[in-house]
């Protein structure tokens, strides 16, 4: 139990407010053995500032090989500001400059974060953009049919892996369909299952079938398929996820501080409906005090035998399995 209690930090990335990361923050990711770092704009004032704060991280996690996240999707979803790295909205892609010019624009993004220390892009975003009134993904989605959509998230996953980075297919089961923003209440889309399988599904299996190294879910209600939000739901994360797309990796929560989540508990029970739902990685944005709640509450799940060894395991195991692809190896 010992082992596994000094692993559950593994299963958790978390952020932090401001331009660099307090004291209290990086001696919390050390003696917890935080999983990884997820990196906001505020955070990247600089290209310069950026290495500075990824390596004061990655000193204090020498023995864990951290992820470094970031969101770095184009357009206005860009944490990582200036050339390079900045590149057009996927929708401008889709509509003006075509699949060439992206894997050219994001070709040269990615090998300017991996300079920086980036190790994890949260993208391709591979939602359809079903909904007009959806201003949440507006601009984010590479087109608004499935055949749209395919070839350019088998192309940023082909480009992310020719330059080191993971890449993390979002916002499953597919996020453009519902008209709401998961940051501020729980959106609903109205597709069933066998829509699913002929439209959201498609843009996720080609990204996996090309070599995805992870998944995010959202906080979204599909009440033909499960009266639980997705976060919270078995049945879209080991049924579609795992046995209908055979996807293997870990899995990641979108940030559990959104709203959307509500519906699910204090942040502490989300964590643990979520881990217990099929999620190996659990996302927790800038609210260093919400996250540390987050952990403690989950820790103690596991200390009264609410999550068992078995499940843990597993995931400990995906995660070390996908941090193996940086070349590093996890030492609890």
């Amino acid at each position: 139990m010992s082992d596994i209690l000094r692993g559950i930090g593994q299963l958790f990335i978390i952020g932090f407010p401001g331009r660099k990361p307090s004291s209290s923050f990086l001696n919390f990711i050390h003696e917890e053995n935080i999983g990884g770092v997820i990196l906001f704009r505020a955070n990247c004032p600089t290209h310069q500032m950026i290495q500075k704060n990824i390596q004061l991280i990655k000193d204090q996690m020498a023995s864990t090989a951290p992820f470094i996240a970031v969101d770095q999707e184009g357009g206005r979803v860009c944490r990582v500001a200036g050339a390079p790295a900045e590149f057009a909205s996927p929708s401008a892609y889709a509509t003006r400059y075509g699949l060439d010019r992206f894997e050219e624009d994001y070709g040269r993004a990615a090998l300017c974060m991996e300079a920086l220390g980036i190790n994890l892009v949260l993208g391709p975003v591979a939602d359809i953009y079903l909904n007009a009134k959806n201003e949440c993904l507006r601009d984010r989605c590479f087109g608004t049919a499935p055949e749209q959509v395919v070839p350019f998230v088998k192309k940023a996953v082909t480009v992310s892996k020719r330059y080191g980075l993971l890449s993390c297919l979002k916002h499953f089961p597919g996020l453009g369909a519902a008209e709401t923003d998961p940051h501020v209440e729980t959106p609903t889309a109205p597709f069933d299952e066998l829509i699913w399988q002929q439209r959201e599904s498609l843009p996720f299996a080609a990204g996996i079938e090309q070599g995805a190294d992870l998944v995010m879910t959202t906080h979204l209600c599909t009440p033909a398929i499960d009266d639980r939000i997705a976060t919270g739901s078995d049945k879209i994360i080991s049924g579609l996820l795992r046995q209908r797309l055979a996807f293997d990796g870990p899995v990641i929560t979108d940030d559990l501080t959104m709203k959307g989540a509500e519906c699910l508990g204090h942040v502490g029970e989300r964590a643990v409906a979520a881990f217990k739902a099929g999620h190996d990685l659990l996302l927790f944005g800038q609210e260093v005090d919400t996250a540390m709640e987050a952990f403690e509450y989950f820790k103690d799940a596991v200390l009264r035998g609410e999550i068992s060894e078995e499940l843990l395991n597993a995931s400990l195991e995906r995660v070390a399995g996908i941090k193996f692809k940086l070349g590093k190896s996890v030492i609890f």
